[in-house]
């Protein structure tokens, strides 16, 4: 029984469309995944930066001290516009990608036969 209902389920992800909908889902998720890496990794880098400008101005002559501020905000704009970019390119090569797969299984299955690349 379960195995039977299994191999329903996943003969129904075999259809073009439900298939298609599944490969969008994933490079969605993916597209969210490297945007969350991507502006994390600016942020990290950001207060490195910023560890080690106030070790160098607290242990200067006279002692200074570095403001986080000015050092973070410029990075998380920086971070999510870069972050969003590439995201952003994540996600519309996926639905491209998608979309000329799906059009191609549509002439593959109306043809019976392998479509010839052009």
């Amino acid at each position: 029984m379960l195995t039977a209902a299994a191999r329903r389920r996943v003969a129904a992800l075999r259809q073009r469309r439900p298939a298609a909908r599944l490969a969008l889902a994933l490079w969605i998720v993916w597209a969210i995944a490297v945007w969350n890496v991507v502006f994390d990794h600016t942020v990290v880098v950001a207060g490195r930066h910023y560890i080690a400008a106030a070790d160098r101005a607290a242990f200067s002559v006279p002692p200074q001290y570095e403001n986080m501020d000015l050092w973070m905000r410029p990075a998380i704009a920086h971070g999510v516009w870069l972050a969003s970019a590439i995201g952003g390119a994540i996600a519309a090569a996926g639905f491209l990608l998608v979309r000329a797969a799906e059009r191609s299984s549509a002439r593959h299955d109306a043809d019976g036969q392998v479509a010839p690349c052009a």
